[in-house]
């Protein structure tokens, strides 16, 4: 295995500092009248767009080799979609003392949204992980994820998450759904050149999100929502991520650790099951929550950066571990997926 290089120096995700210019100018020329209404329709657009391009790049063959680790997938799905909602149902406590409704909305809607894939992989190679499954992972959790964060946000959040209604798992559908669906069956046709401009479409991504968070704020400010919120609660908001974030990366990594997974599947599980998607959460509150998805996606935003930066120095400090025979796996069936001794990609 090539020794991997590691990160000269923790630094500021450049993306970050274009979401943060996006809001910065939606707070100054937010939309209105007729351009919101074209700003709407091309967040719309973009929205479809992007989920078109996840479905054009998954590979159907991918998932299926991927499901012989069946039990690192469920355990980071559980994560996901099971204990991080049930740490948000039990933030319910800080209202009104720490958080307010609709920052608490945001940060319940956090814990909805999927997995991440890019920063997952990426992480997980620098600490020397199970990189294939670290793929697999991701990506299960993206689709899954689009049926999953609105019927629990139909289930946990109601008529109370700010515009959500049934009406929203219709627009899920056309929006979300059946644009992922589209790319998947075109994947035939279009994935050798989605897989070749795979850079330049990543522009388009990005620029997708950057529209959307546009729109989102704008609708904020122009609806006044800003003025609800105080540095005080943006601060114990801030505390309140950094505890939820903290207790997801201890439970994913002494989980797995109990449920006897070796070291490198301990890594996957670790960075895939204490993630959130920035990609995947904007444009479903865009949906969800129409003209409150400003607030709505502001705890999202915080715990975007949060995760990779600490993420970051966990990666690095993994990557110097050394790889003892105590930390294989107890069972070697191999219905679990390999052995942490097997080859993997660096």
């Amino acid at each position: 295995m090539k020794r991997l290089r590691r990160p000269s120096r923790l630094s500021i995700d450049p993306y970050l500092v274009l979401l943060l210019g996006t809001v910065g100018l939606a707070a100054l020329f937010p939309a209105r009248g007729t351009a919101a209404d074209v700003s709407s329709g091309a967040s719309t657009a973009a929205i479809a767009l992007l989920f078109f391009l996840y479905g054009a790049r998954l590979s159907t063959r991918e998932a299926l080799d991927g499901l012989r680790h069946w039990r690192l997938h469920l355990t980071v799905l559980a994560c996901t979609f099971l204990i991080f909602p049930a740490l948000g149902l039990a933030a319910r406590g800080l209202v009104p003392v720490v958080l307010t409704h609709p920052l608490y909305q945001g940060l319940l809607f956090l814990t909805l949204v999927p997995s991440t894939v890019q920063s997952s992989i990426a992480f997980t190679s620098i600490a020397r992980g199970n990189v294939p499954a670290a793929i697999c992972a991701g990506s299960f959790s993206s689709l899954v994820g689009i049926v999953a964060t609105p019927l629990l946000a139909a289930a946990l959040l109601g008529s109370g998450g700010g515009g959500f209604s049934g009406d929203s798992l219709v627009q899920i559908a056309l929006q979300l759904l059946a644009p992922f669906l589209a790319g998947q069956v075109l994947r035939h046709w279009i994935g050798g050149f989605v897989a070749r401009h795979k850079k330049v479409l990543g522009y388009v991504d990005r620029g997708s999100i950057l529209l959307v968070v546009y729109t989102a704020f704008s609708e904020g400010m122009v609806q006044g929502v800003w003025h609800r919120v105080s540095p005080a609660r943006l601060g114990g908001l801030l505390v309140v991520e950094a505890v939820l974030l903290a207790v997801m990366l201890l439970l994913t990594w002494y989980g797995a650790k109990a449920l006897h997974f070796g070291r490198e599947d301990r890594i996957t599980i670790q960075f895939a099951g204490s993630k959130k998607s920035l990609a995947s959460g904007l444009p479903m509150a865009s949906v969800l929550f129409g003209a409150h998805a400003s607030l709505a996606v502001l705890p999202l935003m915080l715990f975007h950066q949060m995760q990779l930066m600490v993420c970051a120095v966990i990666a690095r400090r993994r990557a110097q571990d050394p790889l003892p025979e105590r930390d294989r796996p107890v069972d070697p069936d191999p219905r679990y997926g390999r052995l942490p001794g097997d080859n993997v990609p660096s």
